[in-house]
């Protein structure tokens, strides 16, 4: 068994958490629908530039996202699908549940100030409802009240909990959260086919076999698989793993500074990650 490693569930929060500013409470239409929550004028600027590359409204078409319905989004970091999902489910009488980081990880102060800057940006309830908030993490107990949830979202953290040793548990936690028939969406970096699976995902990519594996070990059936997030460009072979690529676009080692003389040339031109789009579904 991979022992759980505290630093390395921080270092994936921190990484998803980045740093953003907080729009206005806009005076707009309540967003009835994933289009109009795409389209809505309260997402930051640096997040609305990304959905080319992550087609938020094809992929919760996707996993079969409706209105009124309860979701579990896991390691929400800064909230960007988040400023999607919550005016959606508020306008429509849904439910959000945010399982952040686990209290128990979050001694750090950095760790702390991720989720105290995610309830401080998600505050105003008359846009985002009243978003509940949970924990993820080694120890953490249900994420939502068992069999209350539509879908969970797993949204690129699925290589942190692998690092850390608690992918099974992630697996289980939210089988355990969703209704029968209830569905579990996985976006994540996708490694190239026919590698050899590393466990760890020190590079940041998995294997999608492996992860259709731990999702039938917990329960799961693979109800299908989308392209719509491939990118066949990415070549996978960067020196810093995924993160060089955009967003992070790292230039040195983790913890090491900033090198101003990498060429992020190739990288840009690559964009983001190549990613696999899997709808799980939990038996009726």
């Amino acid at each position: 068994m991979i022992t759980v490693s505290r630093r390395g569930l921080l270092a994936g929060a921190l990484a998803l958490a980045g740093c953003r500013d907080r729009p206005a409470t806009p005076g707009v239409a309540p967003a009835t629908s994933i289009a109009a929550a795409v389209a809505g004028p309260w997402r930051p600027a640096a997040d609305r530039v990304r959905d080319r590359f992550r087609h938020p409204a094809e992929s919760l078409a996707f996993w079969g996202l409706k209105p009124g319905a309860t979701v579990v989004e896991f390691w929400p970091g800064a909230g960007w699908y988040t400023e999607i999902l919550a005016p959606f489910l508020a306008a429509t009488n849904g439910r959000l549940y945010a399982a952040h980081l686990q209290p128990g990880d979050t001694a750090d102060a950095s760790a702390r100030d991720v989720v105290q800057a995610f309830q401080a940006h998600f505050a105003d309830e008359r846009l985002y409802g009243k978003i509940a908030l949970t924990a993820f993490g080694p120890t953490s107990g249900p994420v939502a009240p068992a069999g209350s949830a539509d879908l969970v979202l797993f949204l690129r953290n699925l290589h942190n909990w692998m690092a850390a040793g608690v992918a099974e548990k992630a697996f289980r936690d939210a089988f355990l959260a969703l209704k029968p028939g209830g569905v579990l969406g996985v976006e994540e970096h996708r490694a190239a086919p026919g590698r050899v699976p590393d466990l760890l995902a020190e590079d940041g990519y998995v294997d999608q076999a492996y992860a259709v594996r731990l999702a039938q070990e917990a329960g799961f059936r693979l109800a299908a698989s989308s392209e719509i997030n491939a990118n066949p460009r990415d070549t996978r072979d960067h020196p810093f793993g995924v993160w060089t690529l955009p967003p992070v676009r790292r230039s040195s080692p983790r913890g090491e500074a900033f090198d101003p003389a990498f060429d992020h040339a190739k990288y840009d031109a690559i964009g983001e990650s190549d990613r696999m789009t899997l709808k799980f579904v939990k038996p009726n």
